[in-house]
Formats: structure tokens, C-alpha cells, sequence
């Protein structure tokens, strides 16, 4: 029997590839990877130092001024705690009827994998945020999002929010799922990337801005039930470290194929939660 009748299909000369969402939360920009360090290993630690503020005092002429002020600072941990890993083979008579991409493709669908669980975790980081700056909860949402200005002006109280809390202006952001997107591009206010916003390069899920802030949306906005988080800040609030520590290819003992096998270890912390202002939302009807 030859070994085109071995599977009775017509492979394309190019593999299909998956509809994949935009990553967003886990990219440069909403957070930061300022601390990131050499991992080796699930449970290993990046250390984060804080400095103390410094004070300002009044200057008298021809009197002296006070003893410097002895600056203290602060650890915070960041643990990569969080350690997922793919696992995959290609049979080679499959290798041979599809095409010699195959392999590539298949690693490329294995980096999405890794990098949508780690968009979603650091997307759940936002129960960490300050408490003042929470508009609505679970038990009582936002309902009235049945018009674009509403879904403007909720924007600007989530931005009004990071301000009061002294986050800097440069930078700010807000994540919001397809409905809530489509409600903004109703309203006139809503700038839309392209003309100056498409002549640099934009970030993953970048639509356009709102109320100040970049805005980016994404399929990976938390929900709880049927409460939406929405959720804006700056990359200093959150900080993410990462290393893919192991990639091995090989050829199965009992197998005619090709395996590979991949180890993500990463963590990501909260260091600023006045940084992050979330609103929790519900579809309108």
C-alpha cells in the first residue's frame, strides 16, 4: 500500500492557522519587566527594592539646613510560582503528507498556548488593586452601560481614579472586552488608531484612545459570572518576569515521530496597586 493511501485526505500546501486572541495583559506597556532576573527554576525569586520618599524642607538664608535624611528600602518578592509546559509529537508519516512546516506551525501554537495562560494570569492580578480605586463589584455592577457617552464617561472615572491616586499620566491604558469596544467607536470622543496613532508601532489588542488612556482590547478580560473587570492603570503597577527554561526535542522510543517538549516558568506581582483602577461591568442587554 503507498504512503498516500495510508490517510485518505488531501493535505493543503500551507497549514491552516488557528484564530488566535490578541495578548495583552502579560505584554511591555501594561506591565513592567523591569525586575526580571535569571530563573532557573519553579519557586526562585526576584527581589525588588523600593527606595523611601524624600523630603523637602524650606530654605532660610545664612541658616543651616537640616542633617540628611537617611533613605530606608523596602523588598518586595516577586516568586515565579506559576510553571506550565507543553508536550507534543508529529507522526512522520502525517510530516511527510502535510509539508516540512509543519513542525514550525506546531511551535507556534505551542508559544500561543504558553502565552494565553500567562495573558490570563496576570489579567487576574486585578483583585489586587486599591480599594478606593474599585468602581462597582460583583454584587453591585455597572448596569448602565446602554449608551457610548456612558462608556466614555465610565472611562474617564476609572482614569479620574489613577490620577487621584498620583499615577503618572504618561503610559496609562485600559483593557475592555469587543461589546464595550463597540460601544466607544460610536461616540466622537473615541480617537482611533491609524492617522498619527498608526505611525508608531502600536502594542498587542491597541485600538485607540479614550479619556487619556491607550485603549486595547482583548478576549482575555476576566469575568466573574456574568460581571466584566475592566481594567486600567500604568506598566509600573504590575511586574512580570518569565523564562522559557527548557525546550527538548526528540524521537520517541515507540514511535515514528518527532517530540518536543517545553517548560514556561513565570510570576507577576502587584507592586503599586494604586496604580490599577477597575471597574466591574455588565453586558447591557
Amino acid at each position: 500500500m503507498s504512503l498516500e493511501n495510508l490517510i485518505p485526505s488531501v493535505w493543503a500546501a500551507r497549514l491552516l492557522a488557528n484564530l488566535h486572541k490578541a495578548l495583552v495583559y502579560a505584554q511591555p506597556g501594561v506591565v513592567n519587566r523591569d525586575f526580571e532576573g535569571e530563573i532557573r527554576q519553579k519557586g526562585d525569586n526576584v527581589r525588588i527594592t523600593a527606595m523611601s520618599a524624600v523630603s523637602v524642607g524650606d530654605y532660610i538664608k545664612d541658616a543651616p539646613i537640616a542633617d540628611p535624611e537617611l533613605l530606608t528600602d523596602a523588598q518586595t518578592v516577586l516568586l515565579i510560582n506559576r510553571a506550565k509546559y507543553f508536550h507534543f509529537q508529529i507522526d512522520d508519516v502525517d510530516r511527510v503528507q502535510q509539508n516540512p512546516d509543519a513542525m514550525d506551525e506546531a511551535m507556534r501554537e505551542a508559544a500561543f498556548a504558553l502565552a494565553d495562560e500567562a495573558d490570563q494570569f496576570v489579567a487576574s492580578l486585578h483583585t489586587q488593586a486599591a480599594a478606593a480605586n474599585l468602581i462597582g463589584s460583583d454584587g453591585d455592577p455597572v448596569d448602565d452601560l446602554d449608551t457610548p457617552d456612558k462608556a466614555y464617561e465610565y472611562l474617564v472615572d476609572l482614569d479620574v481614579r489613577l490620577t487621584e491616586a498620583n499615577t503618572p499620566r504618561f503610559g496609562r491604558y485600559v483593557v475592555v472586552p469587543a461589546w464595550y469596544l463597540g460601544l466607544l467607536r460610536k461616540d466622537d470622543r473615541f480617537v482611533r488608531s491609524g492617522t498619527a496613532l498608526g505611525e508608531k508601532a502600536l502594542r498587542n489588542g491597541e485600538i485607540g484612545m479614550a479619556a487619556g488612556m491607550t485603549v486595547l482590547e482583548s478576549n482575555n478580560v476576566p469575568k466573574s459570572g456574568s460581571v466584566y473587570k475592566i481594567i486600567a492603570g500604568y506598566a509600573g503597577a504590575i511586574t512580570y518576569a518569565e523564562q522559557i527554561a527548557q525546550v527538548e526535542a526528540y524521537r520517541p522510543e515507540k514511535r515514528f515521530a518527532d517530540a518536543v517538549k517545553g517548560l514556561h516558568l513565570y510570576g507577576a506581582k502587584v507592586i503599586r496597586p494604586n496604580g490599577i483602577a477597575v471597574m466591574s461591568a455588565v453586558r447591557p442587554a
